[in-house]
């Protein structure tokens, strides 16, 4: 049943001077355009401008949903002791705007909209900045508890997945959600800090029996035992991000959008690429697969690069498809790496790096993306293209969309979703147990569909 607010928060007039703060993360800005959409069909007399990071200026490119845009200051200025973010507050109160929409959760969006006196401040009454707004949208995702039971076992969320409900396709190399995790029985407040004999610290407890020479000299972190990962659940139980967008713009008023994402290229992008991709000699080939290995959340988000060269390599040799790797800042070397263990038919443009807009473009003309959880992945969903998603860390409940053309390839290991930027326990089993057959015959799978498609151009 869809989330109702115990009100709807209504407007005096029409039109208004609307400003939208956008998220801050790629990936989330795309899972926020069924929402936006929402706002444009509500407010189509309103002048709607958009207050955004400076990178996702790429990405709004083309779109319909606003009338205007703002960008915030640099990072290193948004102080309020910064004479910069004093003039960017100013200019928001002189463009005198009715009301403020925040997309994203930070105190800072909601302190900006309350210092450049916007009258009506709507947003998620969370992150201690409820009084920073006129009207406050509550959460129905926050956890209760510390932990929320099922039979025996401790568990994330609810256990109620999209992705066994009709949503995207998965492939998994097991089912369940795995044991409970452990702890160590043992008081966690000291372990031993030496060796002796059989007493090791990474799995001794300081205590009577213990004859280590080197005592323990204060509180230490609890050590973990066996392949259990201790964690906190975290404040809020997983859901789609575009269901929660969803509630923030139903609340307003808006007819509750979908979660179809929308994305939409420029000219100069698509002849760009256009070019690029002569220039290579694979303008006209089919398949174009193209791999995007990076992920900014961190390195455990990543699939291990010589997984998809191999991935790419019975790609080419028996589906002869054409190979395309992207990347972004700092992602080169990885993709290097893809490019030179690869055989034959691959192409890194890493020289100059794809702009978010030609990635756009890129992806819209390609048969197959083959990428991990990351901002590409949202792309080739906003613009209808099949993809497989390799996830690891994260839990897929907060991105899961109904899109029929993608394949998410995940393995269930006790220890995840932990939603680390780095494996704590060293093995990243949940990504190193993905394998290569597994992606390749989702890659196949995607790719049977597209063919006559493909044949036709």
């Amino acid at each position: 049943m869809p989330f109702m607010p115990e009100a709807r928060f209504h407007f005096e007039s029409d039109p208004l001077r609307i400003l939208v703060i956008l998220p801050t993360w790629v990936g989330d800005f795309v899972m926020a355009t069924p929402a936006l959409r929402a706002i444009r069909n509500r407010f189509r007399e309103s002048r709607i401008t958009f207050l955004m990071e400076p990178n996702l200026r790429e990405l709004v490119r083309g779109g319909d949903w606003m009338d205007g845009m703002l960008e915030w200051p640099d990072k290193r200025r948004r102080s309020i002791f910064s004479n910069e973010y004093r003039r960017f507050i100013k200019e928001l109160r002189n463009r005198q705007f009715d009301c403020a929409i925040l997309f994203p959760n930070s105190f800072r969006s909601a302190f900006t909209a309350w210092a450049a006196r916007i009258p009506r401040r709507i947003g998620y009454h969370r992150d201690s900045r409820g009084w920073l707004l006129t009207d406050r949208v509550p959460v129905k995702n926050r956890r209760r508890s510390i932990y929320h039971i099922q039979g025996d076992n401790h568990r994330i969320g609810n256990g109620d997945s999209p992705l066994t409900k009709g949503g995207s396709r998965g492939v998994s190399a097991e089912g369940g959600h795995g044991p409970p995790y452990k702890y160590q029985e043992q008081d966690p407040r000291y372990k031993c800090s030496g060796v002796s004999g059989n007493c090791h610290p990474s799995h001794h407890w300081y205590g009577a029996d213990c004859d280590c020479s080197t005592k323990p000299s204060g509180p230490h972190a609890p050590v973990m035992v066996g392949k259990h990962l201790p964690r906190s659940p975290g404040a809020f139980i997983p859901m789609p991000m575009v269901h929660y967008y969803a509630d923030l713009v139903e609340s307003i008023g808006c007819e509750r959008p979908g979660d179809r994402l929308e994305l939409f290229t420029t000219p100069d992008d698509d002849t760009t690429v256009e070019a690029r991709l002569r220039t290579m000699g694979i303008a006209d080939k089919h398949p174009l697969v193209v791999l995007s290995p990076g992920a900014k959340f961190g390195a455990s988000k990543c699939w291990p690069p010589d997984r998809f060269s191999a991935a790419a390599n019975r790609l080419v040799e028996e589906d002869d498809a054409a190979i395309v790797i992207t990347c972004g800042p700092g992602e080169e070397s990885i993709a290097r790496e893809i490019g030179r263990a690869t055989h034959r038919d691959s192409h890194v443009l890493d020289a100059p790096l794809l702009t978010l807009g030609q990635l756009k473009s890129l992806i819209q003309r390609c048969d197959l993306l083959i990428c991990n959880d990351a901002g590409p992945r949202h792309f080739a969903k906003a613009l209808n293209v099949p993809v497989v998603t390799i996830f690891g860390p994260t839990h897929p409940d907060w991105t899961a969309t109904s899109h029929e053309n993608e394949r998410i390839v995940r393995v269930n290991i006790d220890c995840g979703p932990c939603q680390q930027k780095i494996c704590p326990l060293g093995h990243h089993r949940c990504m190193t147990d993905v394998t290569v057959d597994m992606v390749v015959e989702a890659a196949r799978d995607l790719l049977a569909s597209r063919r006559p498609a493909s044949a036709a151009r």
